[in-house]
């Protein structure tokens, strides 16, 4: 299969296990990464210099590249550097702003990438989207996806259980996303891609009923295969439309009116709840769904609720009622639904009460 091709669809290698960082050298000495062995490093702060000081030894030749931060312009300025060096594959490590930074110079300059991931807070480790700050906010930007990914275990349990935890919230919105697009289907004539959202989908059943914690490498692995899932049915769909619907727009909505109430994958999470209580309200689907994830999201310590991320009832409602600017032209159970202010503030209202919040 042509370079290109895999580039486009799948990873060409995905490592999990702890010590996988050992084996980067031998990785990126794969003649279809890079034929001549010059390879860019780009890590972020913390567990990335780290890592690149243990891989840079088995590599012939290499420069470390600093990444400040998941913004626009930190991408373009890396981008940048690895036109002028003449790179034939850069390696991102470190979290998801690292890695989305890192996608997208790979792509503004025409090279692989392989990823580095040293936490699994969402599904950006490995999927055709880098999700970047710029002077307006924050979008989403469709790049090419990872090329070959590692995720050490051991750099896993060292990273702040927070951000870990989170990816579950990431994988098990993948169920609201699949549903709004199958409604978009029915509603609209959306073109479902049938592979996309098996892929999706069975990310997040497998996910769900996990035992175990992020204590367990078990469940990392399962967690990062999830995540790893969610990042392919989006390359296979070409579009972010398996994993992400009103969940996410709810998420983008609150990223843009509150800052820093919560991270990506515990918004999704969030975002996913309710998207089920509209639907067990509205369409009477979906209860069933509402209650596994509740009690995955409880078991694990994710906020299910709008005061677990420091907003009322009020505030919350305002960003769903935001929501579908976030990704005009997307149909999901928010458009489908319109509703007004005052019907969403009592749908939020309904939901804290009902559940437990």
């Amino acid at each position: 299969m042509p370079l290109l091709t895999r580039m486009l669809n799948a990873p060409l290698s995905i490592d999990v296990r702890r010590g996988a960082v050992a084996a980067l050298g031998d990785l990126l000495a794969d003649k279809r990464i890079a034929t001549e062995g010059r390879v860019a490093i780009a890590v972020g702060r913390g567990q990335g210099d780290q890592i690149a000081e243990h891989v840079r030894p088995s590599l012939a030749e290499c420069d470390v590249f600093q990444v400040d931060g998941g913004t626009v312009d930190a991408a373009v300025d890396l981008g940048t550097k690895l036109r002028g060096g003449s790179y034939e594959a850069v390696v991102g490590i470190g979290g998801g702003r690292t890695i989305d930074a890192t996608k997208y110079a790979a792509t503004l300059s025409g090279i692989p990438m392989v990823s580095v991931a040293t936490n699994l807070s969402h599904d950006g480790i490995c999927s055709p989207v880098a999700s970047l700050v710029h002077d307006k906010g924050k979008g989403s930007f469709g790049v090419v996806m990872p090329l070959a990914m590692v995720v050490d275990l051991d750099y896993v349990h060292a990273a702040p259980p927070r951000l870990v935890r989170a990816g579950i919230g990431d994988v098990v919105s993948n169920f609201s996303a699949v549903d709004d697009w199958l409604l978009a289907a029915e509603e609209c004539g959306e073109r479902v891609d049938r592979m996309a959202l098996t892929v999706a989908r069975t990310a997040a059943e497998a996910l769900l009923h996990q035992p175990g914690s992020i204590d367990s490498d078990r469940f990392l692995t399962v967690l990062a295969e999830g995540l790893v899932l969610s990042g392919m049915a989006m390359s296979f769909a070409g579009d972010s439309r398996p994993a992400s619907g009103g969940d996410h727009e709810i998420l983008h909505a609150i990223d843009q009116l509150y800052p820093d109430a919560a991270n990506h994958g515990e918004l999704a999470g969030l975002g996913a709840a309710f998207c089920y209580h509209l639907r067990a309200t509205h369409l009477g689907q979906g209860a069933e769904r509402l209650a596994e994830i509740l009690a995955c999201l409880g078991r694990h310590g994710l906020p299910r609720f709008p005061a677990d991320i420091g907003l009322s009832t009020d505030q919350f409602a305002d960003a769903v009622l935001f929501a579908p600017r976030t990704r005009p032209g997307r149909f999901t159970i928010l458009e489908y639904l319109g509703l007004d202010k005052g019907a969403t503030l009592k749908a939020v209202e309904e939901y804290v009460q009902a559940h437990g919040g």
